[in-house]
């Protein structure tokens, strides 16, 4: 912010006669000059570079839960039976869910 030196400046009386009133209408004014956006209207107007992957085909290779795997009850994630918290009811639980 720029600084007019030659201008008067004010003592402590002129400090203390600022009114609550002139405080707040200084304090509004200032906040007055924000400027709402749409955070999704200003992101269609984005494009980044390499994002169209309309013509991309993914190949993953999906393997079975193995014999020393589980589901877990909370998560849906399968974990390795080391990960295994406790089971309630017979429905297994891991460790992160646990915490």
């Amino acid at each position: 912010m720029a600084t007019d030196y030659d201008a008067p400046r004010k003592n402590e009386e002129d400090l203390s006669e600022d009114s609550i009133e002139e405080l707040k209408a200084r304090r509004s004014e200032k906040s007055s000059a924000t400027v709402d956006e749409d955070e999704a209207e200003a992101a269609e107007g984005f494009e980044l570079p390499g994002a169209d992957l309309s013509g991309e085909e993914l190949s993953v290779r999906v393997l079975p839960r193995q014999a020393d795997e589980f589901t877990c009850a909370k998560c849906f994630l399968v974990h390795h039976r080391s990960q295994l918290a406790y089971e309630d009811g017979g429905q297994l639980v891991c460790s992160e869910c646990a915490a």
